[in-house]
């Protein structure tokens, strides 16, 4: 098999989609850290679960909203719990499921850090392009985002991470 070596102008897109994710991601978390006393990962749990109907969200649910394993939602949950911001509650349709559900001294951080959150995401990224510009970063991430999911066959459970155990299953 040959491998198919990026192109130079390839090589330099993915350098600067890199460079670019990477300082976005920190710049977000500063933010968050400095304004509420968290990462990144754990207002966008927050911020799920505030736009769902009931705030709640089925664990397995709200893993594969956010892109993440299951066992990482978990660490997090358990954190956001600890600080009253979550509460855990039983699946009522599945026993084996539990829930997710903001609660309203959540809600209140999420109120209070929005703002700012939005200003730096604003600052950070869509000021610096044109109309034309996100409405192509919409259609590039969706596209790489369909093709990564599998949008035409269903992924294998270890092909996308909310499907993906920390350890393998027994035997």
């Amino acid at each position: 098999m040959t491998t198919r070596w990026l192109t130079s102008g390839e090589q330099r897109a993915w350098r600067a989609y890199i460079a670019a994710t990477h300082l976005l991601e920190d710049t977000l978390d500063r933010q968050l850290q400095q304004d509420a006393g968290m990462p990144h990962l754990y207002y966008s749990i927050l911020a799920n679960l505030s736009e769902t109907p009931e705030h709640a969200l089925r664990m397995t649910d709200l893993a594969e909203s956010l892109k993440i394993t299951r066992s990482r939602l978990t660490y997090a949950v358990t954190r956001l719990e600890k600080d009253g911001l979550i509460r855990r509650e039983n699946c009522r349709w599945d026993k084996r499921g539990s829930i997710a559900a903001l609660t309203d001294e959540g809600m209140a951080v999420l109120e209070r850090t929005a703002p700012g959150h939005v200003e730096t995401v604003r600052a950070s990224l869509f000021d610096h392009l044109t109309e034309e510009q996100v409405v192509q970063l919409e259609e590039i991430c969706t596209g790489i985002t369909r093709a990564l999911e599998g949008e035409t066959t269903r992924p294998a459970a270890d092909e996308v991470p909310w499907r993906r155990r920390s350890t393998p299953p027994c035997s």
